[in-house]
């Protein structure tokens, strides 16, 4: 489903934000990204949504090679990863409905289906009631809720979140922990960015842990470096494979 082999990235001729990175996520798992802020988790969230390219490496998402993408073919990798980042990129001169029919209008979906789908979503994520309200209304984790509504409307194969609950209060927090978990039981393979070890211990099957010069792949919550406890399971080195015990993903309709 998410392969790395042998991944760096920089930016000019600056250092390796990401260096000689390897792990394998396969279909149906939920997979935390944490690390101190800087290490690289944003930047590698966006190599898996194609957002970004890598220096040197390959990247394999859903079967295709990112490098070896042709343009045309990249609006349907698009459709696969629903991408929720830190800056949500709403449109503001639209209503919170109508950002989150927008994906579905680029793709031809019936109105009244699409519009079924997008009050589900707003629904599933506490905002049932302010879709005629524009982004600028909206509280800041209100409008983290709204990009999260708008990317699970589109039922994708893969869910990638860069702290998606940074602007929540707690029981907001674990409203959209639960939409994550539920999409992620029916099949979404779901990637997410966090520094809150509360939601990690609670959540995490897996995670991969990145500290500036390494790269840490661990069953369970991973503690950072001196945090003076032990791991859930003990680290698997960079490279390991491990095989993963209102929709369906990839659903087009």
């Amino acid at each position: 489903m998410i392969e790395f082999q042998h991944v760096f990235k920089s930016y000019g001729r600056g250092r390796n934000i990401l260096a000689d990175i390897n792990f394998r996520v396969s279909a149906g798992e939920f997979v935390f990204v944490s690390g101190p802020s800087g290490a690289g988790k944003s930047t590698l969230l966006k190599l898996i949504g194609g957002l970004e390219p890598a220096s040197r490496g390959s990247i394999q998402v859903n079967g295709q090679r990112l490098d070896k993408l042709p343009a045309r073919a990249r609006p349907y990798l698009r459709r696969a990863v629903g991408v929720i980042l830190q800056d949500t990129h709403l449109l503001f001169d639209r209503s919170a409905f109508e950002n989150v029919m927008l994906p579905l209008a680029v793709q031809g979906h019936p109105w009244d289906s699409a519009a079924s789908r997008a009050r589900a979503a707003l629904d599933k994520v506490g905002l049932s009631g302010k879709e005629d309200m524009n982004p600028i209304e909206l509280s800041g984790g209100e409008q983290q809720r709204l990009a999260i509504a708008r990317a699970i409307v589109n039922r994708p194969a893969i869910l990638i979140a860069d702290e998606p609950t940074a602007n929540l209060d707690h029981d907001n927090a674990q409203r959209i922990m639960n939409v994550f978990r539920d999409f992620n039981r029916v099949g979404v393979t779901t990637l997410i960015a966090s520094h809150d070890q509360d939601l990690m211990a609670r959540y995490a099957s897996r995670t991969l842990r990145i500290d500036p010069g390494k790269f840490a792949d661990s069953n369970g919550p991973a503690s950072p470096p001196d945090a003076g406890q032990p791991q859930s399971a003990p680290a698997r080195a960079s490279g390991a494979r491990a095989e993963p015990g209102f929709g369906h993903p990839g659903e087009s309709a």
